[in-house]
């Protein structure tokens, strides 16, 4: 797969997660998805019980803040020492720092209250986009782009791609069982994470192109 084609996918998926955050957001802002996020609630939560709570709970605990921050310094000390990425790190760093930081600026630009409905637990802090979300996102989005490249065969890519996909969206499940987000909060969440990671991937592609490649693969390539 050459640059020029990674590249032009990075850019695409980029400009498409920007369009559908925007799209989610003017919708909110119009008040015109409360009818789809409240159908959705109800459905998510008439499944309640008490084993599907601690699933939820577990799910949300995987997604705070403090387990990441945990998570981010195992995942740096095995792409350093196991995988010896160097220039990888200032990816993944850069990153996962990025992440909760433009979540705070759009939670303070948007200002959306949470769900005034079912709570399963209390919190507080605007609602709009989900910062259990795009934290979950960009970090199982960055470790998989970064191991993509160490699986060599196509069910092992399968099933990296399935587990990121699997934990990313239980996370953002359990938020709406929980009752502290709407669906909209998710998905916008979600998008946010996908231009931040999406364009981040860019710049660090575009970076290592332009780094001066070793004496002997430039000998191999004349």
């Amino acid at each position: 797969m050459n640059l020029k084609f990674q590249l032009t996918r990075a850019f695409i998926i980029s400009l498409v997660s920007l369009v559908a955050f925007s799209l989610v957001a003017i919708l909110i802002r119009a008040d015109m998805i409360m009818e789809f996020d409240q159908s959705v609630i109800g459905a998510v939560q008439s499944q309640e019980s008490p084993f599907l709570t601690r699933i939820m709970e577990f799910f949300t605990v995987v997604g705070s803040t403090q387990v990441v921050v945990v998570l981010c310094l195992l995942i740096i000390f095995f792409l350093y020492k196991v995988l010896h990425h160097r220039k990888e790190l200032i990816l993944f760093i850069a990153v996962v720092a990025g992440s909760p930081l433009l979540n705070l600026l759009l939670k303070e630009i948007f200002q959306r209250a949470r769900p005034d409905l079912h709570h399963l637990i209390e919190i507080g802090g605007y609602s709009f986009p989900s910062g259990h979300a795009m934290n979950a996102f960009t970090v199982y989005g960055t470790l998989t782009f970064l191991l993509w490249r160490h699986i060599f065969n196509r069910a092992g890519r399968i099933l990296l791609l399935l587990f990121s996909a699997f934990v990313v969206f239980m996370i953002g499940i359990s938020r709406i069982y929980l009752g502290v987000h709407y669906p909209s909060d998710v998905i916008g969440g979600y998008f946010a994470s996908g231009f931040w990671l999406a364009t981040s991937i860019w710049f660090f592609q575009w970076y290592m192109e332009r780094q001066p490649r070793p004496a002997s693969r430039m000998l191999k390539r004349s």
